[in-house]
């Protein structure tokens, strides 16, 4: 499968600048670079399983934010969220 990983970590205190350096290291264990915080990643299913779950021990859930969006042409639209969820519903009403 391909995927796309995009991650936002609180970099304030000295830790987040840690767990920035490892995210981006797991990250890269998988894919390839093509922004600051975007890997491009082909992987199987154990692999995305695997990645996810070593993502999330990786971050602070509160703080940080990774979201995996799968490219496949033949599937539906899934996006994978790990930590603080930044989204907008784009299908739901939005008030301004």
């Amino acid at each position: 499968m391909y995927i796309l990983v995009t991650y936002d970590v609180n970099t304030e205190e000295k830790e987040g600048k840690k767990r920035l350096y490892r995210v981006a290291k797991m990250c890269k264990d998988y894919g390839c670079r093509v922004q600051n915080s975007v890997f491009e990643c082909t992987v199987t299913e154990v692999q995305f399983l695997e990645l996810k779950a070593k993502l999330e021990e990786l971050i602070d859930t509160k703080n940080d934010s990774i979201r995996m969006y799968y490219l496949n042409r033949n599937d539906n639209r899934r996006i994978v969220t790990l930590g603080k969820d930044t989204s907008i519903d784009v299908e739901g009403a939005i008030i301004l």
